[in-house]
């Protein structure tokens, strides 16, 4: 709402008196209101926002333009980074329902849109989709805020709607297996290694009961397994069957520690150094 004032002058014989001040409010007919489809991001995620506009006035509001900062924020020497980029041709522009032609973009970063109208007593909505960025923070309890600000004609004062996004915290794991050699001769030593990584920002503890299976083929005998280099023991850590060549570790045996994060502080984006878990079994075939 824009505020104003007004004083009025009395001017006689040569002699002027100033009247009190009077304040006023001019009252806006639009709203906005913007929601990401979804409170919680991750590395790469693609966000969807949806900008909401009600025209309660008896007019309609024309050439109006949407600036949305992508959650813009500074780091070292008064750079701004952006964690959000808009995904190219997503938007999609409705009114009072009905879809229109996409009004003009333009990426930015920050992202802008011209051409908005909102019908008298009626509604518009703007439908987006920004991916997260390398510049997003990714430690426990990060967040993303980006903040839309409409200004066009007809209007004292922009309007301004923030949407808030949480980073995803917890153990984010993969596997991966390995064989060596590739080649083996009959009665020969084969071994598996599974790296586990963890992209997380929390470990992943005994209470993750972490697991690995695999089906042995072809089956091997006199298995040893290692955990990180230490020796792991059959039953209390895993189970072997020689006859299927079925094995499995014990749930929460195995444990990854979280990730480690670092912002470059030249450009803003984040590196990530997952946790690992190595996994080494080796057998005869």
């Amino acid at each position: 709402m824009a505020s104003f004032t007004n004083q009025a002058t009395l001017s006689y014989n040569g002699r002027q008196v100033n009247s009190n001040v009077v304040t006023g409010e001019i009252s806006s007919s639009l709203t906005m209101t913007k929601t990401p489809v979804g409170a919680i991001y991750s590395p790469g995620d693609i966000i969807t926002y949806v900008v909401s506009l009600v025209n309660s006035g008896s007019s309609a509001v024309t050439s109006q333009t949407l600036t949305d900062d992508l959650g813009g924020y500074e780091i070292g020497g008064g750079q701004t980074v952006y964690p959000l980029a808009y995904t190219a041709d997503s938007i999609q522009y409705y009114v009072n329902g009905v879809l229109q032609p996409a009004p003009t973009v333009t990426p930015g970063p920050p992202l802008t849109v011209t051409g908005i109208s909102v019908p008298a007593g009626g509604n518009a909505l703007l439908i987006y989709e920004a991916s997260v960025t390398a510049a997003a923070p990714l430690t426990v309890g990060s967040q993303i805020t980006n903040t839309a600000t409409l200004v066009g004609a007809g209007r004292a004062d922009p309007l301004t709607a923030q949407a808030v996004v949480t980073v995803s915290d917890g153990p984010m794991l993969s596997i991966v297996k390995s064989l060596s050699p590739a080649v083996v001769g009959e009665n020969g030593q084969l071994t598996y290694t599974f790296l586990i990584q963890n992209t997380g920002n929390q470990p992943a503890g005994a209470d993750a009961m972490i697991a690995i299976s695999d089906l042995f083929n072809p089956i091997l005998s006199n298995l040893i397994a290692t955990l990180n280099g230490q020796p792991l023991a059959l039953t209390t850590d895993y189970s072997y069957n020689q006859a299927t060549g079925q094995f499995n570790t014990v749930p929460g045996r195995i444990t990854v520690p979280a990730a480690v994060y670092a912002q470059d502080t030249a450009t803003g984006n984040w590196t990530v150094t997952p946790g690992e878990a190595v996994l080494v079994v080796t057998g005869t075939v």
